[in-house]
Formats: structure tokens, C-alpha cells, sequence
């Protein structure tokens, strides 16, 4: 039995190239020697033998044939016959040409795949040149015969007809025959109007054949090449002692060769050999080969990808987990809230798949839907979760202990895994800062009004800081978080940034300022100020104010340095 150590994903690929092989193709006979026989000049023994010799004599597999009315040792392949020139029994090399390939014979020139006549796990007989062999293998070139349906006038193209006026010929009389250099012309390089009908031909030396006349070709052609009956690396491949690596190397230019071929193949359907050194038999043989070959190298691909995927998920997951725990411990320590919790697709179902966008910000984007009771409700989709999800959890938090007429109410939320959401009314009128700052005469409202919007943002903010038993600090008041009912009546959104303290604390402790650039309070960014406390938000409110009552923005977008926009001077002006 077979033992070779591979690495598991490469078993396949062996066990297919095994399987190409048959072990009955290589199975030894009992032979008898039964002497030297002659044909012409060439001495016959074993292996060899001759067809009229007896059954018991030499070995079947290398029979030749002796045609006696011309004198000459034959033997037929798939597409070919071949003469055998010397047979040198000392290295067990044998010299052979296709026959009638002789100078001033207007026969046509050779046809068919040269390796499919010399396929390893059936023949036997093997190219000289596969032994590991650079000196013998340097002394040959290869060629490719093309069919061409109209003349190509390209010196790569050398003629390969030496009688135009044929009398009898398989192909039609609009046939243009052609020699390629298979070492330096490649398929796609082929004319429209030319199919492949042989290919790696061999000829002797080391010339492109560019440089030779149709005559010289011909005449390398009748010198013939050698084959051998003793190739150990052939005979491994058949008996399953090819080492991995050498299988590995086969497949490799396996698939080279094919990738070189394939468009032409495609387009021409020619009878282009892709493999070199381990051709298929067939052209099913062939396709099943690339396919199973390939059909590893995707299958490991696709593996290695799962793979990958696997491996970032569970470092995504990781990253995600304490925030994904942080929130649930909260959810489940605060059950006596009032917000309802929704599953992800009671939101999706709600916003009937995010349809009705109402605006975007930083931190995600907000959607128009509609609950079951016909209730309409903007559902604020958190995008870029990043920390321990503490942001989400200030929200549901504060509005969850929050009933105020000038605070937004939040009807619900939705939180798995990293998708979070949180569900509110809706306001029909947006938010305050479409009022202040837009450019449309009939956004405007009255002073009257106006100073009713300002009155009940303020009434929102003093009931953040006296009317919980947990004073509660904003920390973002500014217009866009300050939404309109449809009677215009304001309420207070948006506590991302909030943070709960005891009312009995007069000064909070921050880590990092928070907040909008342009509402932030002074002793946020410069500590020397003084603590933070309620006032940070007075502050706000107060920049927020006089952006009511002069109707544009407090910050100058084109100061140089960024604390400039914490007081405005316009207000002097």
C-alpha cells in the first residue's frame, strides 16, 4: 500500500493523478528472449519485438512492425506513425521520426498532440528529453502546426506547405499550413483564422525557427528524436511513487500552460496540448484534471476564507462583548422602566425597512416610522457604537425617569448586539435650529412665539437640574437637540452626553470636555475656571438664546483658533 506523508488538502490532488493511471497499464508479463531479429538496419530484442514474432516472445507492449516492401521498423500511435531510425539498447534511447516526414515529400506535416502519443501510464515509451536532462533537453525546440484559412503574412509564421498542388488531401484546397515557435508564440498571439491541428512537435537545435526555411524544418523533422523505455520519473508516476513535491511541480505548469491556452481554446476550440511533461489522454481527461486541480485550489480558498471570516467575527464579537454585557446588566437591573424594548425587526417593520430618512448626525441617523397603533414615532438609529455602549445607556437612563412636557419622551428602544435604537415621539415641526437659522420667510415665527420656545427649553432645563431625584446635566443644549411639537412646543433631546449626579453635589467631576464646539462652557475646556456644575447648560442655554433673538449662528467658522467661539463678539456689535 501507498504511504506518503502530504499535507491533508493536497491528498486529493495525488489520489486524482493516481487515478489517471491505471496499475494494469504497467503490469509485467512473464517474456521470453528469443534473440536478436533484424528489420533494415535495425536490430530487434527484447523488450522490442516483432509483430510476426510469437505471442511469447518480447513484450506486447513495445510491438513493432517491419513493413518489408519498404524496408522499414514502424509502430502506429493515436495520431501518427512513426519510423524507428536506431534502437540503442545500451542507454535504452530509440530514435524515431514521423514517417514520410523525408526531404522533397509532399506529404502534409504532422497532426495531433505529440504527448497523446506518448501518454506515460499507457505507451511507455517516453520523450528523452523528460529524463532530467538539461543538456538533452536544451538540444530540442517545439513547435505548433497551424491550419490557417487565408495566408498570414508574419515572419512568426513559417509556411509548412512544400506542395501547394496536392492531389489528395484531407483538408480543403483553401488550407494554409504553418510552423509556430511554441517557445516564444503563445495562443492568444494566433491568427484569427488559424486552428491548431499539432502541437508540441519536436525538432533538434536551439535556433527559433524564424531563422529556418520550410525545407530546414523539414529536414530536422526526418532526423527524428529520441524516446526512451526507461524513464524512472514516468514509471513513478504510473506504480504511485511521484514524491508531492514533483506532482505539485507537474500541476503547476499544468495550470500555467492552461492559462496561456484558455482564451484560445474559448474562441478556436483547437487542439492545444496544456499540459507539459503530464498531458492528458483526452480532452475529457484534460478538463477533468484543471477541474479537480482547480477544484482543490477553490476549495482551499474558500476554506482559508471561512476561516478568516471565523477569526473576525470572534475579535469583532470580542471587542463588542463588555459593551453588549454593560447594557444588558443595566436593561435587566432597570426592568421597571417605562420604554418599552423592541426587537430589531419590530424597528425595521416600523420603519418599513429605514424608508422615510428625516436627517443624520453623528450619531447615526433618524427615521420616520409608525407603531401598530397608528402612532407616529422618529426611531434614532445609532451608528459608529464605540466604548462600552455608556452613550445609549445615559440615554434610555434619563428619558426613561423623565415625564415632562418640554423633555422629549421616549416610547421605547431596541438594543442587539451592536445594533441600537432608540424610539421617541414624533415632531412634526423638526428641530429648532430649522426656525432659527433657515432661510425660509415662512419658517419664521413671532416673537411671541419664539419667546414661548425659549420659556419652555428653559423649563425642560430646570426640570432636568431640581425635578428628578438624580440632578441630571445635559451637556449638549443647542438648537438641533431642541425639538417642535406640532404646537411648536419645545422639548429637550439628545442625552448622549448626559450624566446623573445627586442633588446634593454642587460640582461634578469630568474626565474630558463634552459638548459642541460654541455651546461648551468656558470651565469645560480651561479648568483653572473654576468646577463644572448645573451652569455648564445655563451656559448653553444662553448661547442658544442669543442665537434665538439674532437669528444666526454664534460660532465664526473662519477663527483661527477654536476658543474664540466660546464668546462671541458680534453681540457688542
Amino acid at each position: 500500500m501507498l504511504k506518503l506523508e502530504l499535507p491533508p488538502l493536497s491528498t486529493l490532488i495525488l489520489i486524482f493523478l493516481l487515478f489517471l493511471c491505471p496499475q494494469s497499464s504497467i503490469s509485467r508479463t512473464l517474456t521470453k528472449r528469443c534473440g536478436v531479429t533484424q528489420c533494415g538496419n535495425v536490430n530487434i530484442s527484447h523488450p522490442f519485438r516483432l509483430k510476426t514474432q510469437p505471442p511469447e516472445c518480447g513484450d506486447r507492449r513495445f510491438e513493432l512492425d517491419c513493413e518489408a516492401d519498404i524496408n522499414q521498423l514502424t509502430f502506429f500511435r493515436r495520431y501518427n506513425k512513426f519510423q524507428v531510425h536506431e534502437i540503442f539498447y545500451e542507454n535504452s534511447t530509440l530514435t524515431v521520426s514521423y514517417q514520410n516526414q523525408v526531404t522533397g515529400n509532399c506529404s502534409l506535416p504532422p497532426t495531433g498532440r505529440f504527448y497523446e502519443d506518448f501518454f506515460f501510464c499507457e505507451k511507455l515509451l517516453f520523450p528523452a528529453w523528460l529524463i532530467d536532462d538539461e543538456n538533452l533537453r536544451d538540444r530540442y525546440r517545439f513547435l505548433y502546426i497551424v491550419n490557417c484559412t487565408s495566408p498570414v503574412n508574419s515572419s512568426i509564421y513559417v509556411g509548412a506547405d512544400r506542395c501547394r498542388n496536392r492531389s489528395s488531401d484531407s483538408f480543403p484546397t483553401a488550407s494554409f499550413f504553418y510552423f509556430l515557435d511554441r517557445d516564444t508564440t503563445f495562443p492568444r498571439d494566433f491568427d484569427q483564422s488559424c486552428t491548431v491541428v499539432a502541437d508540441w512537435i519536436p525538432i533538434k537545435g536551439k535556433k527559433n525557427i524564424t531563422a529556418l526555411s520550410t525545407a530546414e524544418i523539414y529536414e530536422k523533422l526526418s532526423m527524428g528524436f529520441e524516446l526512451t523505455w526507461s524513464n524512472p520519473q514516468g514509471q513513478d508516476l504510473c506504480s504511485g511513487k511521484l514524491s508531492f513535491t514533483q506532482i505539485l511541480a507537474k500541476v503547476r505548469d499544468a495550470l500555467i500552460d492552461y492559462l496561456n491556452s484558455f482564451t484560445y481554446y474559448i474562441i478556436h476550440r483547437p487542439l492545444i496540448s496544456a499540459f507539459n511533461g503530464f498531458p492528458p489522454e483526452t480532452d475529457r481527461t484534460y478538463i477533468m484534471c484543471i477541474g479537480i486541480t482547480g477544484g482543490v485550489i477553490l476549495l482551499r480558498m474558500l476554506v482559508g476564507i471561512f476561516i478568516l471570516i471565523v477569526v473576525v467575527t470572534i475579535k469583532f464579537r470580542r471587542r463588542h462583548l463588555s459593551a453588549d454585557d454593560t447594557i444588558e446588566e443595566f436593561l435587566q437591573s432597570q426592568n421597571n422602566l417605562m420604554p418599552i424594548r423592541y426587537s430589531y425587526y419590530e424597528v425595521k417593520k416600523m420603519t418599513r425597512d429605514f424608508k422615510d430618512k428625516l436627517g443624520e448626525g453623528g450619531y447615526g441617523s433618524v427615521f420616520k416610522g409608525k407603531l401598530r397603533s397608528n402612532h407616529l414615532v422618529a426611531i434614532k438609529l445609532l451608528g459608529n457604537v464605540k466604548g462600552n455602549g455608556q452613550d445609549f445607556i445615559n440615554e434610555v437612563a434619563t428619558l426613561g425617569r423623565i415625564h415632562h412636557v418640554n423633555v422629549a419622551k421616549l416610547i421605547g428602544f431596541c438594543v442587539e448586539g451592536t445594533k441600537q435604537a432608540l424610539v421617541y415621539d414624533f415632531m412634526p415641526n423638526g428641530s429648532l435650529d430649522r426656525i432659527v437659522f433657515g432661510k425660509d420667510d415662512k419658517a419664521l415665527l413671532s416673537w411671541k412665539k419664539m419667546f414661548d420656545i425659549a420659556h419652555g427649553i428653559a423649563r425642560g432645563i430646570e426640570y432636568l437640574h431640581q425635578g428628578c431625584d438624580m440632578q441630571i446635566l445635559h451637556f449638549d443644549i443647542k438648537p438641533h437637540n431642541i425639538l417642535l411639537d406640532e404646537n411648536f412646543t419645545p422639548k429637550v433631546s439628545d442625552f448622549g452626553l448626559a450624566k446623573l449626579y445627586s442633588v446634593d453635589d454642587s460640582i461634578v467631576s469630568l474626565t474630558a470636555a463634552r459638548g459642541t464646539i460654541g455651546y461648551i462652557a468656558p470651565e469645560l475646556i480651561y479648568k483653572n475656571l473654576g468646577g463644572i456644575s448645573y451652569k455648564a447648560d445655563v451656559y448653553s442655554f444662553g448661547m442658544l438664546l442669543m442665537e434665538i433673538v439674532g437669528r444666526r449662528k454664534n460660532m465664526n467658522a473662519l477663527v483661527e483658533q477654536t476658543s474664540q467661539t466660546y464668546f462671541p463678539s458680534w453681540i457688542y456689535d
